[in-house]
């Protein structure tokens, strides 16, 4: 009797085997998941049927991956390579059945769930665009672990199979048919149908063609091992993310080849999931299933009016329309908003891949003046001036909805003061995207003195409905993420007017492990927004900040202008090679800045607690990832030390170093801790 299978044999001798885990909307393959299909393993190894297919119970999917909950424990255990070796032959007595097997995959598939369907002998899956299939464990600082760095590269060839790897990215049933990761795709409801034709017909198992497999020759691995990793490095240092270049690793060292692969494969993995990498990002795949889960399912919002065509707000727009909604967008004039549309009109091409799905976003997204009067939730993304908000507002709400949520895309404006232009105030609260919106996945959800319960739940369902991450915040200056940038921006500032090479002070941040420097940070964000946020949290004083005044006086403000702090070609910055390497004294200068503004964030409440500070800044700016987030990071590094370190450049650098008080309340953790 099995908890999370049930088997079935149809008349043709073909036995089903169904997963369908309990106690779960979701199959992963926990340990009592696997251990279950061992033994319905043992028994199809004794009595082999006709055919096998392994399909799942349930409609939301195949199989999500490996229970994550449990990578700790597995870690800790000392077990963690016996238990993984103990997986891979689980599937390689499945690959090695005298009959056929056929993985029959509607929805997503991926991880553990995609490697189980490597060792079966066929896969078909549902015919979509959705990318839902893929092996996406680099992202928790692992590779796959259940045969899957090998069977991949012997049923692709190398480049296709290890690009899938080491990206972790997912791709559509029929991007996946296109490259042999399936065998078929079939229409909805054609799956079981499929399944039987393949245990009928047996063709030929797939292989990569002749050209890929000479690439797995002992001499040309490791030509093409140099080139590979040279890519990864681009992307993360080994001391930061070692999981890609152990990718790599394997198969130069064993082509995918023999046991002794599987062996390697399974050292490896354990190797990895004890280190600080793997444990902070699962500790980041916790934080955004979290903010996943604040607020309800449903916001009862369709209609979304957007006054502004800048780019936040036609970038905005845009997504809204991306993601299902109906989307009206209006500015001073129809010639302000065109721009928007042409920049709405690439998004829906590059990210939208179904046959028409593009003409249908472009469809839901129309110019329309008066289309605030219809709309459950108006968005304002206007200029930053408190007047024109309120002026806009006064005119809105005269003609709005009376159950229509009123929310502002400022970035540094106190809510309260806007909301006294409102009449209805505890429907109006700030909806903070960033730049870029289609990138960058948080949005701030902030809450007012007088936002009442039920719209602000309702901006949380929304911001998920569309595939945004929702962090509810109180309404403090500069609210959570450009709070605790702001010291950072400002101190690289400061770094410049003292001598370092911009070059050199980008260079200590992305040292640290951050995805760009400040300075061309800055220049991103655009220097007109950095100089207005640095104004209204009181952070822009001296000569660092009068060279970035002039710099936004005289139209160079960035990326945007092609000039800023860097000149830019081709959206890139120009950068000298010849700097000087940053010293450690560097590093902390910029960083320690960024974790005592995260400590007051905390102390006052601008989120729920240390966590959703973490999980802001990461998914708001990049956070170095593998570090867990500022106040965990600051916590493992010990906060003694981190204070001691701010007194001695309080003392040399000036008072913008003194600890905050609450230092002392922030509880230290366990090197080992992975907070979830």
């Amino acid at each position: 009797m099995t908890r999370h299978w049930r088997t079935e044999d149809d008349a043709d001798g073909v036995r089903w085997l169904i997963l369908d885990k309990a106690d779960s909307r979701t199959n992963v393959l926990s340990q009592a998941v696997l251990w279950e299909l061992a033994g319905l393993v043992e028994e199809l190894v004794a009595n082999p049927p006709a055919g096998v297919v392994i399909r799942s119970g349930k409609d939301s999917g195949f199989i999500a991956g490996a229970d994550i909950s449990e990578f700790r424990a597995l870690a800790e255990s000392g077990q963690a390579g016996e238990l993984v070796s103990q997986g891979q032959r689980l599937l390689n007595r499945l690959e090695r059945l005298p009959c056929p097997t056929v993985a029959a995959i509607h929805g997503f598939a991926l991880g553990g769930g995609m490697e189980l369907a490597l060792a079966c002998d066929y896969r078909i899956a549902v015919e979509g665009h959705k990318r839902n299939l893929g092996l996406p464990e680099v992202r928790l600082g692992i590779h796959p672990g259940l045969g899957g760095t090998v069977r991949s590269v012997r049923l692709l060839g190398a480049p296709a199979a290890l690009k899938l790897m080491l990206t972790g990215k997912s791709l559509s049933a029929v991007e996946a048919r296109r490259i042999g990761l399936l065998d078929r795709i079939v229409p909805d409801g054609q799956l079981d149908r499929a399944a039987r034709e393949l245990v009928a017909e047996r063709p030929r198992k797939r292989r990569p063609r002749a050209h890929l497999r000479l690439l797995g020759l002992p001499f040309v691995r490791p030509w093409l091992g140099r080139r590979l990793r040279a890519q990864v490095r681009r992307r993360g240092r080994p001391e930061h993310y070692p999981a890609p270049f152990a990718i790599v690793d394997l198969w130069v060292r064993h082509g995918a080849r023999g046991q002794s692969a599987y062996e390697a494969e399974a050292r490896s993995m354990a190797r990895l999931l004890q280190t600080s990498t793997s444990r902070h990002l699962v500790r980041v795949f916790f934080l955004r299933e979290r903010l996943r889960g604040l607020g309800p399912k449903t916001s009862g919002i369709g209609h979304v009016h957007v006054v502004g065509a800048g780019v936040m707000g036609g970038d905005i727009a845009a997504w809204c329309a991306l993601r299902g909604m109906r989307v009206t967008i209006h500015d001073r004039s129809t010639a302000l908003v065109e721009p928007a549309l042409e920049r709405a009109e690439a998004l829906f091409r590059r990210r939208l891949r179904a046959p028409g799905a593009a003409d249908e976003a472009r469809r839901r997204l129309v110019a329309d003046v008066d289309g605030f009067a219809e709309a459950d939730l108006v968005i304002e993304a206007i200029v930053e001036r408190l007047d024109a908000k309120q002026d806009l507002y006064r005119e809105l709400e005269s003609r709005m909805r009376p159950d229509a949520v009123l929310a502002t895309n400022t970035s540094s404006i106190d809510l309260k003061r806007l909301s006294e232009a409102t009449t209805h105030r505890g429907r109006f609260l700030g909806l903070h995207f960033f730049n870029p919106v289609a990138r960058l996945p948080l949005v701030e959800v902030v809450r007012s003195d007088s936002t009442n319960d039920e719209h602000m739940a309702r901006a949380m369902a929304f911001v998920n409905g569309i595939g945004k991450l929702p962090l509810p915040c109180r309404s403090t200056p500069g609210f959570l993420v450009n709070r605790i940038l702001a010291p950072y921006l400002a101190e690289a500032l400061f770094a410049h007017h003292d001598g370092y090479a911009l070059e050199t002070i980008d260079r200590a941040a992305e040292d640290f492990g951050m995805p760009m420097g400040p300075v061309e940070l800055a220049d991103r964000v655009g220097l007109d927004v950095v100089l207005h946020a640095a104004e209204s949290l009181g952070t822009a004083s001296g000569e660092a900040a009068s060279r970035l005044r002039s710099k936004v006086e005289a139209g160079e403000l960035g990326a945007k202008s092609g000039a800023g702090f860097y000149r830019f070609r081709d959206n890139r910055p120009i950068k000298s090679k010849g700097a000087a390497l940053p010293d450690r004294d560097l590093q902390d200068r910029l960083i320690l800045p960024l974790l005592n503004a995260a400590v007051a964030c905390h102390a006052d409440g601008v989120v729920e607690d240390p966590d959703l500070v973490d999980a802001g800044v990461i998914f708001g700016t990049g956070f170095a990832p593998f570090r867990g987030g500022p106040l965990q990071y600051a916590r493992l590094r010990g906060i003694e030390a981190i204070v001691r370190r701010m007194q001695s450049f309080a003392a040399t650098l000036g008072p913008r170093f003194a600890p905050h008080p609450d230092w002392e309340t922030l509880k230290p953790v366990r090197q080992d801790e992975n907070a979830t």
